[in-house]
């Protein structure tokens, strides 16, 4: 018992113990109850369509160990005389950890957000989020600023005078980055611009493909031959780009020709024959039908019309029944579709020289 009263740097041995005791004691307590509450959210949360007890569960399990290891030394403390220097230290300490532990939480709320908004959004809005993707990545780095300047004010440091000299090498530095930061401000560009979006099919140059993440410094574009495309957020602004999710309707502009024997009367319904079989689609708008000129081996005529669904496959299907429409069509009526021919006409001397012509006509 005398060498548990026994004094050592203002405090008895036996306190030392209890401190110790509580610092490990209180560490195991905390870590156990860290891990009944995350089984007990989790399991509560498949049991719920709730998302917020998912959310609970996870900020749970980020809570770190240093952090619950300070906690409990802390309130060890309590049962020291120590110094104001040394409890100054621990105080300190204590809110740095607290600091650190909030910014994790909040970076993890903040990732929740933008996942729970891309669920509910991608298929009705991809534009928002692609915009939600931006905006968070922006407010974790104002939430880790401030959680920075916060540690660095309780560790004594005038903030004021190094958020002075951070504009001054801030200078420097956009100057020594000029690229990175033009892309960067692409990509806000981008973000808040809206020339694409997650999820979108745009041709740019001669590639094409669709757009699957748009970063900060690169946006990334899945081919239709598998491959990922990456370009670079500020010459991807500089560059042409067609965005083909945001067409709603194909325009179709066909030819065909028919051969120079068709007669009159046939010619005359050839245009209103393509109008009906057009208009009998419900998916496509007619726009015009027109004999339009004399071709060197046929009579050509124009067609225009519009497919109302944008989609590629769609847009075949119809084009494909249309065309064979027509084919049955003229067949029924015995309308002749031209194919490249040449007419050459000879003229043979005999001994009299007197001329007399024969015409043949080679295909």
């Amino acid at each position: 018992m005398e060498l548990l009263e026994q004094t050592f740097y203002n405090n008895t041995i036996q306190n030392w113990l209890i401190s110790i005791g509580i610092i490990i004691a209180g560490t195991v307590l905390l870590s156990l109850a860290k891990m009944f509450l995350h089984h007990h959210l989790l399991a509560l949360s498949k049991k719920t369509s709730n998302e917020i007890d998912d959310l609970l569960a996870e900020l749970i399990h980020q809570i770190k160990f240093f952090v619950l290891f300070i906690v409990a030394l802390f309130f060890s403390s309590f049962f020291l005389i120590l110094s104001d220097k040394i409890t100054n230290i621990i105080n300190k300490v204590f809110i740095i950890a607290l600091l650190l532990q909030g910014a994790i939480w909040g970076t993890s709320v903040i990732k929740f957000w933008i996942e729970r908004h891309r669920k509910q959004k991608m298929e009705t809005d991809a534009a928002s989020v692609t915009t939600f993707n931006a905006l968070g990545f922006l407010l974790r780095i104002f939430l880790w600023t401030m959680i920075l300047l916060l540690v660095l004010d309780n560790l004594g440091v005038n903030i004021t005078a190094l958020v002075a000299g951070l504009g001054v090498g801030g200078i420097a530095i956009a100057l020594a980055m000029q690229n990175i930061l033009g892309d960067l401000f692409a990509s806000l560009s981008i973000v808040l611009d809206k020339p694409f979006v997650i999820g979108d099919f745009i041709i740019i140059d001669n590639y094409l493909g669709s757009v699957e993440h748009v970063g900060l410094k690169t946006t990334r574009i899945r081919s239709l031959s598998g491959e990922q495309l990456v370009f670079s957020n500020n010459d991807l602004l500089k560059s042409r780009i067609r965005n083909f999710k945001r067409m709603y309707e194909r325009r179709v502009v066909f030819s065909f020709g028919v051969v120079y024997q068709t007669p009159h009367e046939k010619l005359k319904i050839i245009p209103g024959l393509v109008r009906e079989i057009i208009e009998s689609n419900e998916q496509v708008r007619f726009d015009r039908a027109h004999f339009k000129d004399y071709g060197n081996f046929s009579l050509n005529f124009e067609i225009v019309y519009w497919v109302k669904n944008p989609d590629y496959t769609v847009y075949m299907d119809i084009r494909q029944q249309i065309n064979l429409d027509i084919y049955r069509k003229f067949e029924e009526e015995k309308i002749e579709f031209a194919y490249p021919t040449q007419t050459l006409f000879i003229n043979k001397n005999d001994s009299d020289h007197n001329d007399t012509g024969e015409r043949k006509e080679y295909s």
